[in-house]
């Protein structure tokens, strides 16, 4: 029964990239490089593992639900 304590909070994890990829200015930079990469390009990509980190956490919170 422990989804239940804890399962509403986990589940607000999932609008996080949404919002975190949303506004562009906020990210439309070249500066600071990673690797060759500019900013815009490695920020996006650093989003990739990252979401499936949230939607992995969300998705443990119910998977014992049934």
């Amino acid at each position: 029964m422990r989804y239940k304590v804890f399962g509403r909070h986990r589940v607000w994890l999932l609008p996080l990239p949404y919002v975190g990829l949303l506004w562009v200015p906020f990210y439309n930079f070249r500066d600071p490089m990673l690797f060759g990469f500019p900013f815009f390009y490695w920020y996006q990509l650093a989003w990739v593992p990252l979401t499936a980190g949230l939607t992995f956490i969300a998705y443990r919170t119910y998977a014992d639900a049934d």
